[in-house]
């Protein structure tokens, strides 16, 4: 059986208002909502540092309710946020801080709730030439991005990296039993073009490599990971 590992964590839960300019501008550019994630860790790493998110573990999620104009952002990171830079016109609930400290064990059950950028390499149609890439096709539907998904599982004795060197999230789940949903894709006014397709998958994981798992909860899963995917929230 492997080692128990920690997860340490800090997240925190953001209420906002939809109506204030600038979380619209953060609805509408996912460059501002990345200005917006990053203003409440400032000070941990030195300004201009390109890494800045990855040395500090930072990863985000959010959605929008328009019934109730409510904007839910979710962060996670090694280090403890302020929100004192976001207007507090903007926040409809002072910022909810969650402290996560959990030893992970083989055979340990979770609850958990995925924000993924389902993409897959497609191939030339007359087949790759030595050293090819395939062309990144972002998953549209809820079925092809449950797919993408259950690739990355880990059944009980298989390796952290699967076939096609796909990384796997140290954990495995019946798929059967995955919901997932389609969530508005993530764009920028000011790059045209830019498009990121987000799904959020729901259901149950049970841990067959605590250090893979630990490791993908603290890092994130798959691309575009600065721009709001890539967050695994889990919970007995």
């Amino acid at each position: 059986m492997s080692t128990p590992t920690r997860f340490v964590a800090t997240q925190s839960v953001l209420t906002l208002d939809a109506h204030h300019p600038d979380v619209i501008r953060a609805m509408n550019d996912v460059h501002d909502m990345h200005r917006l994630v990053m203003s409440g860790h400032r000070g941990w790493v030195p300004e201009g540092e390109d890494d800045a998110r990855s040395q500090m573990g930072l990863l985000s999620a959010w959605t929008v309710n328009l019934r109730t104009q409510t904007l839910t952002l979710i962060t996670q990171a090694r280090v403890t946020p302020d929100w004192s830079p976001v207007p507090r016109a903007a926040h409809l609930e002072a910022p909810h801080l969650i402290r996560v400290d959990q030893t992970i064990k083989t055979g340990d059950t979770y609850n958990f709730r995925a924000f993924i950028n389902p993409i897959r390499a497609v191939m030339p149609t007359n087949g790759p030439k030595k050293g090819q890439r395939g062309r990144r096709m972002a998953t549209m539907s809820p079925h092809h991005a449950a797919e993408w998904f259950t690739q990355r599982l880990q059944p009980e004795g298989e390796p952290a990296i699967g076939p096609c060197s796909i990384k796997r999230i140290g954990a495995d789940a019946d798929p059967a039993r995955i919901t997932t949903t389609m969530l508005p894709p993530l764009v920028s006014t000011a790059k045209k073009g830019l498009k990121i397709i987000r799904a959020e998958v729901r259901g149950q994981l049970t841990v067959t490599d605590p250090a893979t798992f630990a490791r993908t909860l603290t890092d994130g899963l798959g691309k575009a990971r600065s721009y709001g995917v890539g967050l695994i929230l889990v919970r007995k």
